[in-house]
């Protein structure tokens, strides 16, 4: 079922992205490995991230172990195999922590509306989640590893805005990464490129201190 748009709310839903926007990961070690092995910072994340990898990880089809098997091939001619799975390692086991002012303002907006997680995860994101005491943070998670589809697939944002139980022209969709905003904004969302908590608490502010909406959301990325 739908829930009634409140008219005097811009939107009636909050679809928040994960990773640079709630989740950090520290990346010393993996640092530390690469200037040790000679290579340019960023080499490991620039093969482990590339789509032939990454993507199968994101939409369920791998392991995070069959990840890294995947990332030491495609490190093979840069560095040792022993180095390549020491970086490759170092990456898939990074550190990770959640940003708590951004927490926060999560959770004060689920006092007012649903708040759903919408993210292109690995089948780890619930017991990472629960490491970060957050499994009951948002109303739902929606993991591209569970559905087997990733953002900015259009069908990623309309299970978000259903389990949200609103209209999907009544979501505001926050996200680091400017093709995920642009796609959520093509199906009638509001988008906010998110860079700081700031960009956040703006967003929501009139939730925070009853104050009027803020018009600067009428546009459809922000």
């Amino acid at each position: 079922m739908t829930a009634s748009p409140t008219p005097q709310r811009p939107f009636d839903a909050v679809l928040c992205d994960l990773d640079n926007v709630i989740r950090f990961y520290d990346m010393t070690q993996l640092a530390r490995l690469e200037h040790v092995a000679g290579l340019a910072p960023g080499t490991t994340t620039k093969v482990a991230y590339a789509p032939e990898i990454d993507l199968p990880l994101l939409l369920g089809k791998i392991t995070q172990q069959q990840w890294v098997e995947s990332i030491v091939l495609g490190l093979a001619g840069q560095v040792s195999e022993v180095q390549a799975r020491e970086l490759a390692t170092a990456l898939a086991t990074a550190p990770f922590w959640a940003d708590e002012v951004v927490v926060t303002l999560l959770r004060q907006v689920r006092a007012h509306m649903p708040v759903v997680l919408v993210t292109n995860a690995t089948l780890e994101l619930e017991s990472d989640l629960a490491s970060l005491g957050l499994a009951d943070f948002s109303g739902h998670v929606v993991s591209s590893a569970r559905l087997g589809v990733a953002k900015p697939d259009r069908e990623i944002y309309e299970v978000a805005a259903e389990r949200a139980g609103v209209a999907i022209g009544r979501c505001l969709f926050v996200d680091d990464r400017l093709e995920n905003i642009r796609a959520a904004a093509a199906l009638g969302m509001i988008g906010v490129h998110y860079r700081e908590p700031a960009d956040l608490r703006e967003s929501v502010s009139f939730l925070l201190d009853d104050s009027p909406a803020a018009g600067s959301l009428s546009g459809d990325i922000k």
